[in-house]
């Protein structure tokens, strides 16, 4: 056995849980996603997918889907820089940037490879990058690649920010980079206060609106727009793997941006660009967004209903203002049981545990789709509430 080898055979944390029989991960659906899901040959429901709009299964966007298979096949056979750029992905360049409210956009495969390769290409030595440190782990990832001097503040505590930003140089690039919605505790960036930071100390700012695009703003245009400041974002980042029913991502900014990173983020012009498929369901959901506002209307409702029973219930929920919902739980072990527990009652919900949280905020991550109903809100509740009373998580 090599070094390497006799390393990582120490690594048994998951065959620990494996062996309890709460090991939570890689569980298999067998089924399409939707609010019910068959696993191991049961209906769940699925309180687990960052499917907000509900749009996975819909017909329109597996037919286009399908007709962009047919017509152009299954791969682009290399990246946009060379062979790889396809009408498609143009248009949907161009109808994202009109949508978001920029001049330009980029698409690339992944939403993670979008802050893993922009970020980078945005600051360099003698710069500041500045992060939320509760950013998303792509956003990290692409910190981490770059050589500017890397600050980070307090989660969404703008004194915090504040004097970050008091430690960099007057005349240096100063990048703010934060989600707009965290993804596990599911609150909102204090983005009117960023960009007053961000006017008084000449720097940039950078939003990830992975999970605000099709949740907040008009017809789903992001927290960005639902504060009225895209003018003031620089950049802004979205994925199409949440609320656009497909997978990828895309980058908008002023028109200098853009060309400078369609020229120069490697995983953007070094990576195989996104399959027929992904561009034309991603077109599609974009479309349905703009036309079918009841659908965010109905997350909002489902989403206040909720929020307002586990609050009654008794739940300890911090500060969310989105469709996720954390109810902490603040033990590793009892979090991947009452996540075991949950499933036994037919509700699927996802454990949250570091790295993606502190030791102390472990929590279980609940989930809403615009098509869920009010009938398997309280379903799931119910049976949360008993999971969480019988771990004496509440008393």
């Amino acid at each position: 056995m090599g070094l390497l080898q006799e390393k990582l055979s120490k690594f048994r944390l998951p065959q620990m849980y494996m062996e309890k029989g709460v090991y939570p991960y890689f569980r298999e659906i067998d089924s399409h996603q939707d609010t019910e899901v068959m696993m191991d040959g049961k209906k769940v429901l699925m309180f687990g997918s960052n499917s907000y709009m509900g749009l996975t299964y819909d017909q329109r966007i597996i037919d286009a889907a399908i007709a962009a298979t047919r017509k152009y096949g299954t791969g682009c056979a290399g990246s946009r820089l060379l062979n790889g750029t396809l009408d498609i992905h143009v248009q949907l360049e161009k109808e994202l940037a009109e949508f978001i409210g920029k001049d330009e956009a980029l698409c690339f495969s992944t939403g993670f490879t979008v802050n893993e390769g922009v970020i980078p290409q945005l600051v360099g030595r003698g710069d500041y990058i500045i992060c939320d440190d509760r950013d998303h782990a792509s956003i990290v990832d692409g910190r981490r690649l770059t050589f500017a001097t890397q600050l980070k503040y307090k989660h969404n505590d703008m004194e915090a920010l504040e004097k970050e930003l008091q430690k960099c140089e007057p005349d240096a690039i100063k990048l703010i980079v934060v989600d707009s919605v965290f993804s596990m505790e599911g609150d909102l960036a204090n983005l009117p206060e960023i960009i007053r930071l961000k006017k008084k100390y000449n720097a940039t700012v950078y939003v990830d609106e992975a999970h605000g695009v099709g949740v907040f703003g008009r017809n789903g245009r992001g927290v960005c727009d639902h504060f009225g400041l895209t003018d003031e974002v620089d950049i802004i980042m979205g994925t199409f793997s949440k609320s656009l029913a497909s997978i990828g991502g895309f980058v908008a900014a002023d028109k200098d941006i853009i060309n400078w990173l369609r020229h120069n983020a490697r995983s953007y012009i070094f990576q195989a660009s996104s399959t027929p498929a992904a561009t034309a369901a991603a077109i599609e959901a974009l479309h349905i967004l703009q036309t079918e506002p009841e659908r965010q209307e109905n997350l909002w409702k489902i989403t206040n209903y909720a929020l307002k029973r586990f609050r009654e219930c008794g739940f300890e929920i911090g500060d969310t203002e989105s469709p996720i919902i954390p109810l902490y739980v603040r033990d590793t072990d009892k979090t991947f049981l009452v996540t075991k527990m949950a499933f036994d009652e037919g509700v699927f919900i996802n454990p949250v545990i570091p790295p993606a949280c502190a030791p102390q905020d472990t929590l279980v991550r609940f989930a809403l789709m615009a098509t869920h109903t009010k009938e398997q809100i309280d379903y799931a509740i119910d049976k949360l509430l008993k999971c969480f009373k019988e771990l004496e998580i509440i008393k």
